[in-house]
């Protein structure tokens, strides 16, 4: 198998693993601090062994949290991961992985103010169309009980974006980082427990996600990027999009709304069209450095 293939089938791999996520938190049927005690000790719990074996092992892994840039990229994880799990208890499936998907605008808006990385004009399209399309999806929500859920699910849009532009930025390896960040929801998850009470009536679906779906989708995908190009990375991180409500709907019936639908549409098309753009536009670039070598 090629290089190529493998990270291809590696990839698909982790997000189609993502894309339980959100079904198994459900199907859980607990509160939300209860659940989000149970998946980040769980996620925690499996990161260290993981990290514990390879160390042991002789690999050379990264350190847990590399430093004080590694302690920011640590607080943006951990915040996206409450501003997540409440999210998920606070609106639909379908809105929250379709706002989410408004992740990878957030990143090319922040490495154009900070990292002086001027998005192309076919981005900067996208950042409006996907803008337009996040705007239906919330004025649905405008009035109802699902706003605060909306609003959550852009802040943690927002602070993965965060996240991933300061890693890039510093150049160091954070593969572990957003997985032992977890310690911190678990801890804040922990005292709200102590307080409203420990609830989840099937808690093998959350131990399942948590130790196994969680570290296992997240090495697939952070590993995707060493064999095939970021465009390609990140059409694989779509299938959530995709997915997630269709498993929703089989499993609980829950029906999109008509604008969370609208909405969608336009995300998932802006994020695919730009994705094979990019890729296209990077292939092109390679055949034309390849001919320029040659000659």
């Amino acid at each position: 198998m090629s290089n190529h293939a493998k990270g291809l089938a590696l990839t698909a791999f982790g997000g189609m693993m993502l894309t339980v996520d959100i079904p198994l938190i459900r199907l859980a049927d607990g509160n939300a601090w209860s659940i989000m005690l149970m998946r980040s000790g769980a996620t925690f719990l499996s990161a260290i062994l993981i990290w514990s074996i390879l160390r042991m092992a002789g690999k050379n892994v990264p350190q847990l949290i590399p430093g004080r840039v590694g302690l920011v990229v640590a607080a943006l994880y951990s915040m996206g991961t409450i501003a997540f799990m409440l999210a998920v208890f606070n609106t639909s499936t379908a809105n929250l992985v379709f706002i989410l998907a408004f992740n990878s605008m957030f990143a090319a808006l922040l490495s154009w103010i900070f990292l002086k990385e001027r998005p192309r004009p076919i981005t900067i399209l996208a950042m409006f169309l996907m803008l337009a399309g996040v705007l239906i999806i919330v004025s649905d929500s405008i009035g109802t009980g699902n706003l605060l859920g909306d609003l959550l699910a852009l802040a943690n849009a927002f602070l993965l974006a965060s996240a991933i532009t300061i890693s890039r930025a510093s150049g160091k390896d954070m593969g572990f980082t957003a997985l032992v960040a977890v310690i911190v929801p678990f801890s804040v998850a922990a005292f709200m427990v102590s307080r409203t009470g420990f609830q989840v009536d099937v808690p093998w679906w959350i131990l399942l996600n948590g130790a196994v779906v969680m570290p296992v989708a997240f090495f697939c995908l952070a590993n995707g990027p060493k064999y095939i190009s970021g465009p390609e990375v990140a059409m694989f991180y779509l299938l959530e999009t995709v997915f997630a409500p269709v498993w929703i709907w089989m499993i609980f019936s829950e029906v999109p709304t008509r604008n969370s639908m609208i909405g969608g549409t336009i995300l998932i098309i802006t994020l695919i069209v730009h994705s094979l753009w990019l890729l296209h536009a990077g292939r092109k670039r390679r055949a034309a450095l390849a001919v320029r070598h040659t000659a």
